[in-house]
C-alpha cells in the first residue's frame, strides 16, 4: 500500500493527467518528456504507506538544463517493464507503463 509524490522546490508537483509529466505508482520513479527551463529545481520523493499510516521523504534532486545539447550515455532506447502475465476482470481497466527514453 505505497503511494508515492513528488515535491518540486517544496511545493507538491501535481502530475495527474499532465501531458509532459509522469509518476509511475510501480516503481515511484518521476518521468518528465521535454524538459523545458520551468522543470529546473529540487525533485524530493514522499513514500507514504497508507496502513503503516507513515511518509518519509527522500533527498533533494537537483534538475538543471544542459546548453551544449549532448546528452552523453542516453541513446533512444525502450524502457517495458511489463510483468510476464497481467490478469484483468472482463470490462476493467489495465494500464501497462512503456516509456521511450533519449534525446
Amino acid at each position: 500500500d505505497l503511494s508515492y509524490t513528488w515535491i518540486f522546490n517544496d511545493n507538491t508537483l501535481h502530475v495527474q493527467e499532465d501531458s509532459r509529466r509522469f509518476v509511475s505508482q510501480e516503481t515511484g520513479n518521476l518521468y518528465i518528456a521535454k524538459v523545458e527551463p520551468s522543470d529546473v529545481g529540487n525533485y524530493t520523493c514522499l513514500v507514504t504507506n497508507s496502513k503503516a499510516e507513515q511518509s518519509v521523504r527522500g533527498p533533494p534532486t537537483p534538475l538543471t538544463l544542459r546548453s551544449d545539447g549532448v546528452m552523453g550515455e542516453y541513446e533512444p532506447k525502450i524502457e517495458v517493464r511489463f510483468p510476464e502475465t497481467t490478469y484483468a476482470l472482463k470490462g476493467s481497466s489495465v494500464k501497462l507503463e512503456c516509456f521511450a527514453l533519449g534525446k
